[in-house]
């Protein structure tokens, strides 16, 4: 017999048998239900994400400094003059940094100090830039 002609017999059986098998078995029923709880588990879910809150609005360092000013006297007067023996307690206190909120968690500049001047680069574009290329 030639490989052909086994080939023509036994193909046609052998389909029939896993054919029989996977479906009598419940092989195939558990393969599916399988494959249908990992598609579950991975669904990707969107979330809304809050819109950013626009800037605070910074107010000049004069008014602040006397809002400072009239807030510690205020807290000195309603501790009395005469507590601890007369001592200014806020000589030389510096406000403490705003709380961390969600956004600023992630700021580059969440370490640094919000008072900081930071870097003058006032006279960055009074040089002439053509000598240095």
């Amino acid at each position: 017999m030639k490989r052909s002609e086994l080939k023509r017999i036994i193909k046609p059986m052998v389909a029939e048998c896993i054919k029989e098998s996977l479906l009598e078995g419940g092989v195939l029923s558990t393969v599916i239900s399988e494959v249908v709880k990992g598609m579950n588990s991975q669904l990707m879910v969107e979330r809304a994400v809050a819109p950013l809150a626009p800037p605070a609005r910074r107010e000049a360092p004069e008014a602040t400094s006397r809002k400072l000013q009239e807030t510690k006297k205020k807290m000195l007067s309603a501790i009395g003059s005469d507590a601890y023996g007369g001592v200014n307690v806020f000589e030389g206190t510096t406000p403490a940094p705003p709380p961390a909120t969600q956004n600023s968690a992630y700021s580059p500049l969440k370490d640094t100090d919000p008072n900081d001047a930071g870097v003058d680069i006032s006279g960055l574009f009074n040089s002439d830039w053509s000598k240095m290329v």
